[in-house]
């Protein structure tokens, strides 16, 4: 995609692509796996007592880092199948937008 008015100034090839592939493949690996540790560690989070190491609140803050991971990752999931879909319909010939 070309943006007007603005000229290339790095070394990267013209047709060089994000690696759609490798993207779609770790955030379906890795989704559940931070989807699993959320769970995990807000279920231990709740089990530990007051004098428990590692402390309820650790544990509290591990399970919204795993929940962050989450969501980045079903985000990115979602990015990557709208991308795919769009180059497939463009590949195609379909009716997608062209540039100049």
């Amino acid at each position: 995609m070309r943006i007007p008015g603005r000229s290339r100034t790095g070394t990267e090839p013209v047709t060089a692509r994000s690696p759609l592939g490798l993207r779609l493949l770790l955030s379906v690996l890795y989704t559940p796996v931070f989807l699993a540790g959320t769970v995990f560690f807000a279920l231990w989070a709740a089990d530990s007592g007051p004098g428990d190491s590692p402390s309820a609140g650790s544990l509290r803050t591990i399970a919204w880092i795993c929940a962050v991971l989450t969501v980045v990752g079903l985000i990115d999931l979602v990015v990557v199948l709208v991308r795919r879909r769009r180059q497939r319909r463009g590949s195609m010939g379909g009716g997608g937008r062209r540039g100049p």
